[in-house]
């Protein structure tokens, strides 16, 4: 039986169906919600003798199946009072686990793969991150290939929290994800040839969303321990990324990928944090970013514990 068909004969059953035009509108949806909710409590109940009793608890199986068949029709029912379909919501969930928890393939779509190689990231590079004062402030300069890009950067804060750094963010996007119009700017690989990719793609409103990515995942990160032990990022903040660069070429990239990415670049982070600089790997074809050690000028002690 497919769960349409199951959906459809579920309602046979209904003795609330749906009021929509009576004065009792809103029961209808309120008793499966709370046969949903009584229903995951028998099925507690039925685990919790399974652990008092053990195999002595001979129906255990019987019984589970009993309160995950009561759980699916109740699901069906709240399903149907809210004209949605079964199936659709079966294909929905296993596309949103596949797309965070699946197999990961997406990286053969390059999106500079058909420009000159001028308007292509690279795909390995090395980056030296070196502290600097200016004016008697301690700012980041970045270098690649010895050749200093971008401007020098400080925390931008009144207490130091190592955001100088979130550089180490961008190149992470670009070496798992193979996107950052941030760094593209910086290392002037614009993709001038297609005014519209140019424009869309590596325009300023792509670099403003790259730089608000990395923002909203350094805030999250403050109140995690700076993701230190952290293998799992909060769905939420995932779906709100794939959100806001939906209109971007990086939209084909997965959660997962995304998760992969953002983890990646806080553990590089840390690292380069606590060294005050470093020097880092960005490969794109291993899709990996790497520490290579410290800068090679003579480090601060960072202000920031970790």
């Amino acid at each position: 039986m497919d769960l349409n068909t199951f959906q459809r004969e579920a309602q046979a059953t209904d003795r609330v169906p749906s009021r929509k035009n009576t004065g009792d509108a809103g029961i209808d949806l309120v008793v499966p919600l709370l046969g949903l909710a009584g229903e995951t409590g028998e099925l507690l109940s039925e685990y919790k003798k399974h652990l008092r009793d053990g195999d002595s608890h001979l129906l255990f199986k019987e019984r589970v199946s009993e309160e995950l068949g009561d759980l699916l029709w109740y699901i069906a029912n709240v399903a149907e009072k809210f004209d949605l379909k079964l199936d659709d919501i079966a294909q929905q969930n296993l596309k949103k686990a596949s797309g965070r928890w699946g197999p990961q393939d997406t990286g053969s779509v390059i999106f500079d793969a058909m420009f000159e190689e001028h308007e292509q990231l690279p795909r390995r590079f090395e980056v030296d991150l070196s502290e600097v004062i200016v004016d008697e402030r301690t700012m980041i300069q970045m270098r690649v290939n010895g050749e200093k890009i971008g401007d020098d950067l400080t925390d931008n804060a009144d207490d130091p929290d190592g955001y100088r750094f979130h550089d180490v963010f961008h190149l992470a996007y670009v070496a798992v994800l193979g996107w950052s119009p941030v760094i593209r700017k910086l290392m002037k690989r614009k993709r001038k040839s297609a005014p519209k990719i140019d424009e869309v793609q590596d325009g300023g409103r792509a670099q403003v969303l790259d730089e608000g990515v990395a923002a909203l995942v350094f805030d999250y990160a403050k109140e995690h321990n700076w993701l230190k032990g952290v293998n799992d990022l909060d769905y939420k903040l995932l779906r709100t990324i794939k959100g806001v660069t939906s209109l971007l070429e990086v939209r084909e990239r997965s959660l997962g990928e995304w998760q992969r990415a953002i983890l990646l670049g806080f553990e590089v982070w840390r690292q380069v944090l606590q060294a005050s600089g470093g020097k880092i790997l960005v490969d794109q074809d291993t899709r990996s970013l790497t520490f290579l050690g410290a800068p090679d000028n003579v480090p601060i002690k960072s202000a920031l514990k970790l």
